[in-house]
């Protein structure tokens, strides 16, 4: 036992790190009709102003991803894909777009904002290739893959009334079924107290057909029965920011 002298306080006791967490946002665009209203140099103009206001963004944040959900939705053009460990990062990027002469034309008819988190259900779930499964990360790592698949999700309230044994049954099916389909990766955030919703799911593949399939499956699980909306769903196809904005016109 060690013993201090009088008046000496003890040294604090060093506390492990804390987990880092990511804050996560889905940003979706609608370009208005006057944009395509705007003569070809203006807008051409226009768009490189644009691309040079997200340049120190795209420096400075881990990720920011463009999707282009032309010819996918009626109501939304493109995406970004933002993450940082800065809230306030994603206030000055939405404040450079709109400042900036395309800003003026753009509305943006959605808007996700969630944070990772470790998955309480995922302890027993080992991975065959022996890699970090998705619900033990805090710290998002995008595959590259061509296309995305995103929505928000809310449960029912009488899922958070079942004892963990129970839900943790259902999840045990939920991830299962997933592993069946190791072609789509799932990157799961959470919403609570942060925005409408409780979860914002992206799934990353190269073959949409297996996502369909997937959650087709998905459909007729335990814990779907206590899904109260899984809507609106995008899916949307990666591009580098300056491709997907060409699109627009």
């Amino acid at each position: 036992m060690t013993t201090l002298a009088p008046g000496v306080a003890p040294e604090p006791t060093q506390s492990p790190a804390p987990t880092v967490r990511q804050y996560i946002r889905y940003l979706f665009y609608k370009a208005r009709p006057s944009w395509r209203q705007m003569p070809p140099e203006e807008r051409s103009e226009a768009r490189t102003e644009l691309l040079t206001a997200l340049e120190p963004f795209a420096q400075r944040l881990p990720v920011l991803r463009a999707y282009s959900t032309l010819g996918t939705r009626g109501d939304a053009d493109f995406v970004l894909w933002m993450v940082t460990e800065r809230l306030e990062d994603f206030q000055e990027l939405q404040a450079a777009v709109v400042r900036s002469k395309m800003g003026a034309h753009l509305d943006t008819p959605y808007s996700y904002l969630a944070m990772t988190k470790r998955s309480q259900y995922v302890d027993r779930h080992v991975h065959t290739d022996g890699s970090e499964g998705e619900g033990r990360r805090t710290r998002v790592r995008p595959t590259g893959r061509r296309y995305l698949f995103v929505y928000p999700m809310v449960k029912k309230r009488p899922w958070y009334r079942l004892s963990l044994e129970e839900r943790q049954q259902a999840m045990d099916e939920h991830i299962r079924i997933g592993h069946e389909f190791p072609r789509v990766k799932i990157n799961t955030s959470y919403s609570f107290g942060l925005d409408d919703q409780e979860f914002v799911v992206a799934f990353e593949t190269d073959y949409p057909s297996d996502f369909l399939d997937l959650v087709e499956r998905l459909r007729g699980g335990e814990a779907s029965a206590y899904t109260e909306r899984e809507t609106p769903i995008f899916t949307c196809i990666a591009g580098s920011i300056a491709d997907v904005v060409e699109l627009l016109g």
